[in-house]
């Protein structure tokens, strides 16, 4: 009986020893010194731009493993979903068109401006049917027009509404988001369609439309945008994240072919129809004051027509900061 209780002695301690020992090895690595790396999350909103670029070929990589952080994709048709993801604290670091920057700003919701992606001159157009009656903006009136609405798509819809005479209340207006528009305008049982690229080109390259002519130029600048509390705790990341978009960007510039390819798997599209988008309009994520005042002249429209609250001052919204220390000379 002795020998027996001296075994078993034996035994409960063996069996302390190993969980005390489990006990130091786990909680995350806490009693090491080491802990999770830091998730970041960023959003795709599209199936182009620098972020596919950087996300395909690795390039936040290098910078995010210096500063002991990870990212985490989602991705996203359009701006709109992409807020509301962004209000629950689901997305840290991502861009938008002009529309949904807007109505965010609008709404307050918790980002902030901190860089551009370009002035939007070749990205929005209004498609008609190519064997259609729609031949000029004016005969939208009373037609079924497709948009996204609260995207850049809209914004443009209505800039060049008003542009000609026109309103929103003189058309059928139809809430779809790109894929379900791509469908309804193929079965034509939408006249037209407020869209951007890659779609817009798409389609006329397909000869399934044409794109209307619009009175005067309509940029439509995209920005990037940071959530407050995370750009706040995080600006090193913020900082990095503006430095990996840009290397990304330039790359894009110097290799149009490659980074077609890319695209091109992505979107299912044919390369020469994206090396065509790609190459009108170079990204440039540094602010320049036509970008400024086109989204000035947006905020207005908008807010002239109740889409808004009200009009603001859209440079008060921009927050240089990040951009000035990730690139200061």
């Amino acid at each position: 009986m002795k020998e027996y209780r001296k075994h078993l002695t034996a035994v409960l301690l063996a069996i302390i020893s190993i969980a005390v020992l489990a006990g130091c090895n786990s909680d995350d690595g806490k009693a090491s010194g080491k802990s999770d790396p830091l998730k970041v999350h960023i959003a795709l909103n599209g199936k182009m731009g620098p972020l596919v670029i950087a996300k395909e070929k690795g390039l936040f990589n290098e910078e995010f493993s210096k500063l002991d952080a990870q990212i985490e994709w989602s991705e996203f048709q359009s701006g709109p979903p992409l807020l509301e993801s962004l209000a629950s604290n689901r997305v840290d670091l991502s861009f938008l068109g002009d529309g949904a920057l807007i109505a965010g700003i609008d709404k307050n919701l918790p980002f902030e401006v901190i860089a551009q992606t370009g002035r939007g001159e070749s990205s929005v157009r209004i498609l008609a049917q190519a064997e259609g009656k729609i031949k000029q903006i004016e005969d939208l009136k009373g037609k079924t027009v497709g948009v996204a609405s609260g995207t850049t798509g809209h914004v443009y819809l209505i800039k060049a509404l008003k542009a000609h005479g026109l309103t929103t209340d003189d058309i059928k207006l139809i809430n779809l988001q790109p894929d379900d528009a791509q469908a309804a305008f193929e079965t034509k049982q939408l006249d037209a369609w407020a869209i951007w690229n890659p779609y817009y080109l798409n389609n006329i390259e397909k000869g399934n439309a044409v794109a209307l002519k619009v009175k005067g130029k309509i940029l439509a600048p995209g920005a990037i945008i940071a959530r407050n509390s995370f750009a706040e705790d995080h600006p090193e990341i913020v900082e990095a994240y503006l430095k990996v978009y840009k290397k990304a960007a330039d790359w894009q510039i110097e290799n149009p072919d490659e980074a077609s390819e890319i695209y091109s798997k992505e979107t299912k599209l044919p390369v020469s129809t994206v090396k065509t988008i790609i190459t009108a309009e170079k990204p440039n994520i540094f602010f320049t004051e036509d970008a400024i005042k086109a989204q000035q002249e947006s905020i207005d429209t908008l807010a002239g027509v109740g889409y808004i609250k009200k009009s603001f001052n859209f440079k008060n919204q921009i927050n240089n900061e990040y951009i000035d220390d990730a690139f200061k000379k």
